[in-house]
């Protein structure tokens, strides 16, 4: 009788066929090599999902890079520009939501300098996901929720 053992590392959803023809599909897309390199790591690390992140060498740990600065800087129109309008409009749509709500209570219970800072974070949820965003798009087909 086999016994898995518990506090093993998780096991890849991913298999080797599957990540070497994830591999041909990212030879074939029309971007830079530096974005080819980001797409390998990902889809090494387990996906979208990056379940085997920690199990990557160092080099394809900084390929992956989980912060866009570009995203930071230009937010929705830095998802325009690669195609994902349909994430951008529904990522401010809920951004404006979430910060006016925020920051309305921030100014009820008396932290206004921190109402005046909320944009930050939403700043930074564009950078988080902006090269995730794009893999799904170009390597998985995902291009939105609709």
């Amino acid at each position: 009788m086999q016994v898995e053992n518990p506090y093993a590392a998780p096991k890849s959803a991913v298999t080797d066929s599957d990540l070497q023809a994830i591999n041909r599909r990212i030879d074939s897309l029309e971007v830079s090599t530096r974005w080819k390199e980001r797409f390998r790591a990902i889809a090494a690390a387990g996906g979208p999902s990056m379940k085997d992140f920690k199990t990557l060498p160092k080099e394809q740990c900084k390929r992956v890079s989980n912060f866009n600065v570009l995203a930071f800087l230009f937010g929705p129109f830095y998802y325009l520009t690669k195609g994902m309008w349909k994430k951008a409009i529904l990522y401010t749509a809920l951004m404006m939501v979430i910060i006016v709500l925020l920051s309305i209570i921030l100014d009820l219970i008396g932290y206004p300098r921190i109402a005046d800072s909320l944009h930050f974070g939403a700043a930074a949820i564009y950078a988080v996901r902006a090269n995730i965003d794009f893999y799904k798009k170009l390597v998985l087909g995902d291009n939105g929720w609709w």
